[in-house]
């Protein structure tokens, strides 16, 4: 069978053969392409064509222009509201600062204005001064029971002279009463006040008193180191 194959190819019953001339490969490819591209040149040369004869590159030119105007216009809006925001923010800010200082001053009146209607109910109680009186006096002391464990003290010191020279000392309060029918004494739990005045200065206080006691009086003594300057007592 091998034989008869190669018989054949080799004598005349042999297939005939045709030689071509070869067209190299990167010239092929190169035709190719440049028809190709020839093509596409082609196809969007008619189809740019076709659009403008149709008048769709005008109405998306005008159409884009309009959109553009329009996001210019939501921007400018945009913008806009962000600033009136900011603006109000800040307002708004500034008036809750305004409100609470001026709830503040507000309160501090008010304190104010019961401090001076409680010197002034103070005043009103107290006993005239004696006629030629010199020197720092006691010008009223008064005490209440809050209840019947706590005692309020007010005590009023004056100097009844004009451009007098400022008095330091102590003063010393004395709770005098009794408790379960034995006589009974109590000074300040803090002890004597130290003091200082050039005109007059009013002080006060509140004492914490054992249970079951009677209070009867509180004496206020006056002193500058030396020499006792006034005494008052008040009874209960």
């Amino acid at each position: 069978m091998r034989f008869r194959l190669l018989r054949r190819r080799l004598t005349i019953s042999a297939p005939r053969m045709a030689v071509r001339s070869a067209l190299a490969w990167p010239l092929r490819w190169i035709m190719i392409a440049l028809a190709l591209g020839f093509c596409a040149a082609i196809a969007m040369w008619a189809f740019e064509l076709g659009r403008s004869l149709a008048g769709l590159d005008r109405s998306d030119k005008q159409e884009l222009a309009q959109l553009r105007g329009e996001v210019q216009k939501l921007r400018s809006a945009h913008d806009e509201a962000v600033s009136v925001a900011n603006t109000s923010g800040s307002l708004l800010t500034a008036e809750k600062s305004a409100q609470e200082r001026l709830a503040t001053q507000v309160k501090q009146l008010q304190a104010e204005n019961q401090a001076l209607r409680d010197d002034l109910g103070f005043f009103e109680r107290l006993n005239p001064i004696a006629a030629g009186a010199e020197g720092v006096v006691i010008r009223g002391l008064q005490a209440d029971l809050v209840s019947p464990t706590q005692l309020r003290w007010q005590i009023l010191l004056i100097q009844p002279v004009k451009n007098a020279p400022e008095f330091s000392g102590q003063l010393e309060l004395a709770i005098v009463g009794t408790l379960q029918g034995k006589p009974w004494t109590m000074p300040l739990p803090e002890g004597a006040q130290q003091v200082r005045l050039k005109q007059y200065r009013r002080l006060e206080g509140l004492v914490s008193l054992p249970p079951q006691v009677v209070v009867k009086s509180v004496s206020a003594k006056l002193s500058d180191g030396s020499a006792t300057r006034a005494v008052q007592t008040t009874k209960i």
